[in-house]
């Protein structure tokens, strides 16, 4: 047994039952003004920036352990570049409220955004507390109202909008099930063709 804490990205599991059943490591609740990001050496959780925006996250945000956005994404994201480099980023939508960060939460794939930043291809899983009392039953993306697929979207593509600048973000398309667990699939073998040991 390890006397040390895992490192979040590269020390946890992918989760119980990939790629439907996954661990998210929560950086950013409903609740943050600012942008926090797991800083990729210590795996501490460190201010990337405040938020430019009035706008808060709608849901919980952060990623999947032992995954990246690499080749195997890009080519899942036409019009995408390159991969961000990042481990895949998931929101989890959650009946009640949790206002902290830097937890870990079980949760099921239901759907997703095809973002692509700056040539990069971004995509945000979509998922649900696993057993929650009011999502838990939710398995693809048109189980739950539209509104909150909308309010994901208006976040993401107005987030890191400056004034007067054009946006560098735009959502290529909205996807179901399916398409998510590609996506999480290929952001897996991203992750062990370039940490596997």
């Amino acid at each position: 047994m390890s006397h040390f804490r895992p490192h979040p990205w590269h020390g946890l599991e992918v989760g119980p039952d990939p790629p439907e059943v996954l661990n998210a490591y929560i950086e950013i609740t409903p609740f943050d003004l600012m942008k926090y990001e797991v800083d990729k050496i210590s795996g501490y959780l460190r201010v990337d920036r405040p938020q430019r925006s009035s706008a808060q996250h709608p849901t919980l945000y952060g990623f999947v352990p032992r995954t990246y956005c690499d080749e195997r994404v890009r080519r899942l994201a036409p019009g995408a570049k390159r991969g961000d480099g990042d481990p895949l980023d998931i929101c989890v939508l959650s009946e009640r409220a949790i206002s902290r960060n830097e937890i870990i939460v079980r949760c099921r794939v239901i759907g997703g955004l095809q973002m692509i930043d700056a040539g990069e291809a971004d995509d945000k899983i979509v998922s649900v507390l696993e057993n929650d009392h009011v999502w838990g039953a939710a398995r693809n993306l048109s189980d739950v109202p539209s509104v909150f697929v909308e309010r994901l979207q208006h976040y993401f593509l107005t987030y890191k909008l400056v004034p007067g600048r054009p946006a560098q973000a735009r959502i290529a398309k909205v996807y179901g099930r399916s398409h998510a667990l590609k996506v999480v699939r290929a952001a897996m073998a991203d992750y062990d063709a370039n940490f596997a040991q």
